[in-house]
């Protein structure tokens, strides 16, 4: 076990000051961590707990704060599909400092991908998503714990990928596999963020447990078509980029007890029109 006493006298000994703030920089940082044997998120901890702020978070201060990042570092999100949403999703969540992600996924990279996935490169083609994904954020951000799932949800085994998640994303492209993620989530009291594309619109909206949500809108039935407007309208390669944004946003709000989520409420936007609109789901 780490001695924190000693461990905040030897990141204060290795802060600096930048326009009149304590910074502790990243290479500080990792020698620390190696120094005490200890993951980069406990010295990043430790540090914010001393008022002393890991420099690569120090433009999240004016947002978050102190107090909020921390928040984020002892926080878990799932994020269920690495495509063209949660490619973005896990990349923005690992720069901001989410602690811990599951990053789940049973599909390789694809030819087709390359339009729109920010993990699916040339390179990649043919590797599983979750474990491009792992790889990729681990090189962001090494406070970050990653656990990859090379899995496709199913009703048998969504308790035990999404348990421990403080925030499940939906970053799914099939309507039937959403609306068991949601029941998953419900079960297991999460919260799920959810988000959907097609063409140049997109939708996101918050869930939280008990709430109607997606039900709210296709309600209980089981014949659902597996693809929505996506299918034909394709999935270009701006709109998983907003709605990714979008969502990730919801999902600092959540962790961080700030701001006014999108819950009961779809928010809708037209990129080609140019319109954002809100609607109001029955509670």
């Amino acid at each position: 076990m780490v001695d924190r006493v000693t461990l905040r006298s030897a990141i204060e000994q290795s802060a600096t000051m930048i326009d009149g703030r304590q910074i502790i920089s990243l290479r500080a940082t990792l020698e620390l961590a190696a120094r005490f044997e200890c993951p980069v998120r406990e010295v990043e901890l430790a540090a914010l707990e001393a008022g002393i702020v890991p420099h690569r978070y120090v433009r999240n201060m004016g947002t978050l704060g102190p107090e909020g990042q921390a928040k984020l570092l002892r926080s878990t999100v799932a994020v269920v599909g690495l495509g063209g949403l949660g490619g973005y999703v896990a990349e923005a969540l690992a720069r901001m400092g989410v602690g811990r992600l599951i990053l789940i996924d049973g599909d390789v990279f694809e030819e087709h991908n390359l339009n729109r996935q920010l993990f699916g490169t040339e390179a990649v083609l043919g590797q599983p998503k979750a474990l491009v994904a792992r790889q990729r954020v681990t090189e962001v951000n090494q406070a970050v714990e990653v656990i990859a799932h090379v899995a496709t949800l199913t009703r048998q085994n969504v308790d035990t990928l999404l348990r421990g998640a403080d925030v499940v994303v939906d970053a799914l492209d099939r309507l039937p596999t959403r609306l068991m993620l949601q029941d998953g989530a419900q079960a297991l009291g999460i919260p799920m963020v959810h988000g959907s594309i097609a063409g140049f619109l997109g939708q996101v909206m918050t869930i939280l447990p008990g709430d109607t949500g997606l039900r709210g809108l296709y309600g209980h039935q089981e014949n659902l078509p597996e693809r929505g407007l996506e299918a034909h309208l394709g999935t270009p390669a701006a709109t998983p980029m907003a709605v990714a944004a979008w969502e990730v946003q919801e999902v600092i709000k959540i962790l961080t007890g700030r701001g006014d989520l999108l819950r009961h409420r779809l928010l809708v936007m037209d990129m080609e029109g140019n319109t954002v609109e809100m609607l109001r789901l029955e509670i």
